[in-house]
């Protein structure tokens, strides 16, 4: 222990950080040693780094952006559709495909105590979230006559909640050998002058590293490994809150063999300028989304010739890789993008903080940061009504109402 305290010291000194050990002598034994290998094991350079790219704005100027090119799944033809049906149908019933839920997130904003997958979307059924999405998956299972290998990459603050749900209720009829659990990773919350807080427990506080940070957890946690084993080559990466979510899709399949491209993703009509999704487009060339954190109004509002939006393919976080993709892409880490949240710490006087406005940063990677790695990408427009009811807020938009709504609409449910 105090040769761990004295390295942790002396790292602290060089990056400016000694506070977090303020409160180390008040700690138990257990939490010192917790905190020590937080600091042994902390980038502190990637820190600072990331410090200073909070002092950037982002801006397009120096930067080609054009809209991208789609296939609308409504205007196929039946030849089109028949062909990339069949495509797609023949690599899923080959085991050529794998399903990856990213359930990470907790349901505090609906008010739920406990990970989102395990909230009650208040159906008659009181079917959870997971068990909705795993009705879609046996469906999918049945009707292709194959075990799809399944992962749900959850977080420490809900890995054991959730695996032990899923326990609870025998896996709601999946293959249990076909479902695997892992952890995504984290990084540290900093203050507005750069300095990491610490957790009301005495540790570091760290939050969830964004959705682009998918790619790392599954080659540090082996899934990369264990999906060449099984012999898959295209895996379906989506989130857990989209209850109308059509994970085993052999059009998007068929689609990206056919283009020939190494990813894909769905995308619906942006519903307005100021709808918050990011949007698909073309930057330097290459396939890209900008955030609607980013994008400023005058480009919201961009149409072409038809009175369309220029900028309208909302991505929907329904996407496909192909493995070779995925490995590539897992070797580098994406850029991460900043947030500024309200975070409760504890002080230099050992005292709770629980701020009334924003006061801290969070660094967060997007997944479809990668999509840049590759020249080009298929896009494939589906009907929100079919394929899109997100679960983010308690009321209005997005929220439990709306998405039960859509779904009772698609499935003909009174």
């Amino acid at each position: 222990m105090e040769e761990k305290l004295l390295a942790a010291e002396q790292t602290l000194q060089k990056y400016g950080q000694e506070h977090l050990l303020n409160s180390f002598n008040s700690l138990s034994k257990e939490k010192q040693a917790e905190l020590l290998d937080a600091i042994l094991t902390t980038d502190f350079k990637q820190m600072q780094e990331l410090y200073e790219t909070t002092k950037i704005k982002t801006n397009f100027e120096n930067v080609k952006l054009e809209p991208i090119a789609h296939v609308t799944k409504s205007e196929l033809s039946s030849e089109e559709l028949a062909k990339y049906t069949s495509l797609g149908e023949d690599a899923i019933k080959a085991g050529k495909l794998a399903v990856v839920t990213m359930a990470g997130g907790q349901g505090t904003r609906l008010g739920h105590d406990g990970p989102k997958g395990t909230f009650d979307l208040g159906l008659d059924s009181h079917k959870s979230i997971f068990e909705i999405l795993c009705d879609t998956m046996k469906e999918a299972c049945e009707k292709y006559k194959v075990t799809i290998p399944w992962y749900l990459m959850t977080s420490d603050a809900n890995n054991e909640s959730t695996i032990q749900f899923w326990k609870d209720n025998n896996y709601f009829g999946y293959p249990k050998e076909a479902i695997s659990f892992f952890i995504q990773g984290k990084l540290p919350m900093i203050d507005t002058n750069g300095k990491i807080l610490l957790d009301e427990d005495g540790t570091i506080k760290q939050a969830a590293d964004g959705h682009g940070g998918i790619f790392e957890a599954m080659r540090k946690n082996g899934v990369l490994y264990d999906m060449k084993e099984k012999g898959i080559e295209w895996i379906y990466i989506g989130g857990v809150d989209n209850v109308l979510a059509k994970m085993v899709d052999p059009v998007l399949t068929g689609l990206a063999i056919s283009q020939r491209t190494l990813m894909a993703g769905k995308s619906v009509v942006k519903a307005n300028p100021q709808e918050k999704v990011g949007v698909f487009c073309k930057k330097d060339n290459r396939p890209n989304v900008i955030e609607y954190t980013e994008i400023s109004k005058e480009l919201a509002e961009a149409v072409d010739e038809r009175g369309e939006l220029l900028y309208g393919e909302s991505h929907i976080l329904c996407n496909q890789f192909h493995l070779s993709a995925l490995e590539k892409i897992s070797q580098n880490k994406l850029p991460y993008h900043v947030a500024f949240k309200k975070a409760s710490y504890l002080s230099d006087k050992g005292e709770v903080i629980k701020p009334t406005e924003p006061n801290a940063y969070k660094f967060e990677a997007f997944l479809f940061d990668a999509f840049s790695t590759v020249d080009n990408m298929s896009i494939l427009r589906v009907k929100r009504e079919d394929e899109f009811a997100p679960v983010k807020n308690a009321k209005g938009v997005d929220s439990p109402e709306t998405a039960r709504a859509l779904y009772k609409a698609f499935y003909h449910m009174n």
